[in-house]
């Protein structure tokens, strides 16, 4: 099963790019880096720890 790259802050609905930098925790809740900062790196609907999510190559355009 592959990791859902959201493509949106659950808490702000900032754009979050395959490429770019988001954090998640084991549930997939994904959060932009202002605002994992603002929570203390803490997911606030489970409590886990939000890491640094990885990144996808962008497809390659037609």
């Amino acid at each position: 099963m592959a990791l859902e790259m959201r493509d949106t802050c659950e808490r702000c609905e900032a754009s979050l790019t395959a490429t770019g930098t988001a954090y998640i925790c084991s549930y997939e809740c994904t959060f932009c880096p202002a605002c994992t900062t603002t929570m203390n790196h803490v997911c606030p609907n489970c409590g886990g720890n939000l890491v640094q999510r990885p990144t996808r190559k962008e497809p390659a355009s037609a």
